[in-house]
């Protein structure tokens, strides 16, 4: 007699097929897709110390790949075309080319391996000038209708971290209006496309 009333409560605990709690499968993340950017000029603004001079001009991002899930952008590597440092005085964009910069003859890559992008901050390694150092700079992905992605930001580097001390007040005294600010600027607006 217990033997059945011990049956007959089991069977009726057993959740039957279809009820409510019967095992679901787990909800799985979105595929990521593979996404490429590339050629496409970035901008770049230097600045004196002293004053409001404030050299810009181009550099061209050879291409760039990435993944995206539709909430996270990680594991990118872009890389940059050294060699195509430009600005409109030429005189101007040879230096930046030279030793005294970023020395494009030895170092004509620059390259940055993204780990991902949280909370609107992409963080990753960039290597210049042979050198490579963290880095973090705010980023805006926008998915587009078409598929696409729209992606912009700027990033204020430190040239010191990556050996450019030319002019730099951190490195040598009474430069006067020849001082160099440490800090300059990238920003870009880019359109990556998914493969």
């Amino acid at each position: 007699m217990k033997f059945l009333v011990l049956s007959i409560f089991l069977a009726s605990a057993t959740p039957q097929n279809g009820s409510a709690s019967s095992l679901q499968p787990p909800v799985q993340a979105p595929a990521a897709t593979t996404y490429r950017i590339g050629p496409a000029a970035v901008a770049w603004t230097g600045y004196a110390e002293v004053g409001s001079y404030a050299p810009s001009g181009t550099v061209q991002l050879r291409r760039g790949r990435f993944s995206y899930d539709g909430r996270t952008l990680r594991n990118g590597r872009f890389e940059f075309d050294m060699t195509t440092l430009a600005q409109e005085q030429a005189q101007l964009a040879e230096h930046l080319r030279g030793e005294d910069f970023f020395a494009v003859a030895k170092y004509p890559t620059a390259v940055f391996e993204l780990r991902e992008v949280r909370a609107g901050m992409a963080v990753g390694q960039l290597t210049l000038r042979g050198v490579t150092k963290p880095v973090r700079f705010p980023l805006v992905v926008e998915p587009r209708p078409d598929g696409r992605l729209h992606i912009s930001g700027s990033a204020t580097l430190d040239r010191t971290q990556f050996g450019i001390h030319y002019n730099s007040s951190s490195f040598f005294q009474n430069l006067g209006s020849y001082a160099i600010r440490n800090d300059f600027r990238l920003a870009f607006d880019l359109t990556a496309v998914g493969e």
